[in-house]
């Protein structure tokens, strides 16, 4: 293996596959094992290890109308759920795809093993989540996600599925709108990769990171997929719309954002202001503490703002009022995180939090189909695609989403690539691709991409936070063009430990497009709906039920969503269940 730490002198090295799969979660693992099992050949890849994918992190649970607890569910209740919770700007046709399919996503995962929780009498079992009509959320304990990952790699290994979990894709490879494949880098060795692909599958996350506090990690949903899926030609619809979690944890700082499970609210947790006001009550008399999660993170938002907060700028979550057996039965997984991030004794001290940045429900867009991209040979799943959870996410459908259309994708894929007759390639494409890195690696400026991230992460938290307004937004873009023009003087310097540096400059430019996307959406969506809270516009505007769809060339452009079918339209419409008794949060 080569010594130099210059990419530029390095051999590049060549892979070929008939679908690539970007990303290395759940949905891409569900898509490649589609692909492996109908005899097509696939390549996944990913820049982190796949057995610590960010899927690991969902705790609670996911979604089917099984109807094992609560017979008369139904796939159209389900939809209509979610429909409901999206505030009405969900896809009503992926909604359905999804409630449709997700018996079958749970019937998948059985077949390879997933440890469900059950009944004595042997049925899964199910439970509420905040804004279900019935029990329908299937769980492992509180570890749901990270035992859905550890099935999907179980299923992986015994198809042989190839992964490689160490390359960073910085460009996807495009000819006369049609994908041919990727370029990147091994984030170890710093090797220039070049993978040959007659399709690409774009399952690389979300755009969280970009807030100072996230419960996403640091190498993690940095707008990777809207900056590839742009570039390739691709739009992004939503981008506005960021789900933000009321409870994530200030400290210590290089944990900001931790989550604290929604359970800990559900068993009985209070919310208090640094006043020792249990302040729900202003903002939800009725359901207090169990409210929806939009609605908690801005009453907590705006207690913080108006000077109630903490010194820390939080608010406190007290369990400590339950018995210990209860705190170590239901919450063992919120005890001992604060035990080993802050020494904090949940059972005895309040646990300060405030709201965090948690899960891109816009991203980009998608045919609901087979969710192809409108790029030839290119599609995006998971927490990259959008079109499911418009402005409020239904808990626990996003783990069943990856499940449904990992499957549907992966054959569609299989289907496109067995079908072409043709392959073009553009040595132009590749040419780019190369250059933009050497460019990274001549290590001749000054300015550091963590750096530049950080301050990025402050300018989306205190112009595009859970609460928004023209002037912000307006200052927001003027800084973040400063920001743009700063990020092309990014120094690189890799060294004996690897190219963490180049994947951070990376990560870097695919943040700084996120946020552009971010930004402008956010402007033009002139409405408070759902997690989307403006300030300046404080009522939802019907002439606004629809999508900001967002392209390099066009910037922002407003298409209404699709009326939902009468197969649900009445469910959904109708006076909702908000009561909370028996019910968690989402």
């Amino acid at each position: 293996m080569h010594t130099n730490t210059n990419t530029s002198s390095r051999t590049e090295r060549h892979l070929s596959t008939n679908v690539l799969v970007i990303g290395t979660g759940g949905a891409g693992l569900r898509a490649s094992i589609e692909l492996a099992e109908r005899g097509v050949q696939v390549l996944a890849v990913g820049k982190r290890r796949a057995h610590d994918a960010h899927t690991t992190l969902a705790a609670g649970g996911i979604n089917a109308a099984l109807g094992t607890m609560d017979p008369e569910d139904s796939w159209q209740q389900h939809a209509a759920d979610t429909l409901r919770e999206s505030y009405f700007l969900a896809d009503p046709a992926i909604v359905e795809v999804v409630a449709r399919g997700a018996a079958q996503g749970i019937e998948d995962l059985e077949r390879w093993g997933m440890p469900f929780a059950r009944e004595a009498d042997g049925r899964i079992s199910q439970r509420f989540f905040g804004a279900h009509t019935y029990r329908r959320t299937a769980y492992a304990g509180d570890y749901t996600g990270l035992e859905i990952q550890r099935t999907l790699m179980r299923r992986a290994r015994e198809l042989a599925v190839p992964i490689i979990d160490t390359v960073y894709i910085t460009r996807l490879l495009e000819a006369g709108g049609r994908i041919f494949g990727a370029y990147g880098f091994d984030i170890v060795d710093g090797t220039p990769v070049v993978i040959h692909a007659d399709a690409v599958i774009l399952a690389a996350g979300g755009h969280t990171r970009i807030w100072r506090h996230t419960s996403s990690r640091r190498d993690e949903n940095t707008g990777d997929s809207f900056r590839l899926a742009a570039l390739a030609g691709a739009k992004i619809r939503d981008a506005e719309l960021v789900q933000f979690h009321p409870s994530g944890l200030l400290e210590p700082t290089d944990a900001a954002g931790t989550l604290v499970s929604e359970a800990a609210r559900g068993e009985g947790g209070v919310l208090r202001n640094a006043l020792g006001e249990r302040y729900m009550e202003r903002y939800d008399p009725e359901r207090m503490e169990l409210s929806t999660r939009d609605r908690v993170a801005l009453a907590s938002y705006t207690e913080i703002a108006e000077g109630r907060g903490t010194e820390n700028g939080g608010v406190l979550l007290d369990v400590s009022h339950l018995p210990r057996e209860v705190i170590f039965e239901k919450l063992p997984r919120v005890y001992r995180t604060l035990i080993d991030l802050q020494m904090l004794d949940i059972t005895s001290q309040p646990i300060e939090i405030a709201p965090t940045a948690h899960y891109s429900m816009g991203g980009v867009w998608v045919r609901p189909e087979d969710h192809g991209t409108g790029v030839a040979g290119l599609y995006a799943i998971g927490e990259a695609s959008s079109g499911l959870h418009g402005a409020n996410r239904l808990g626990g459908n996003s783990l069943i989403e990856l499940l449904v259309y990992g499957r549907i994708t992966g054959a569609d894929a299989a289907e496109y690539v067995t079908g072409l007759t043709s392959v073009r390639r553009d040595r132009a494409a590749v040419d780019a691709a190369r250059e933009e890195m050497r460019a990274l690696l001549r290590g001749d400026n000054t300015e550091s991409p963590r750096l530049l991230q950080r301050a990025l992460r402050n300018l989306m938290t205190a112009h595009a936070g859970v609460v928004r307004d023209e002037a912000g937004l307006t200052a927001g873009l003027a800084q973040l063009g400063e920001l743009d023009d700063r990020a092309t003087r990014v120094a690189v310097h890799p060294d004996i430990a690897g190219f963490a540096d180049l994947a951070h400059a990376y990560d870097l430019k695919g943040s700084l497009l996120a946020a552009r996307a971010t930004l402008e959406c956010a402007l033009e969506r002139r409405e408070t709906r759902g997690c989307h809270n403006r300030s300046d516009f404080p009522e939802q505007n019907d002439a606004l039920r629809g999508n900001m769809l967002w392209d390099l060339t066009r910037g922002v452009r407003f298409e209404r969503v699709a009326e939902a079918p009468e197969s649900f339209r009445e469910l959904a419409y109708a006076a909702a269940d908000d009561s909370v008794a028996g019910k968690l949060v989402e």
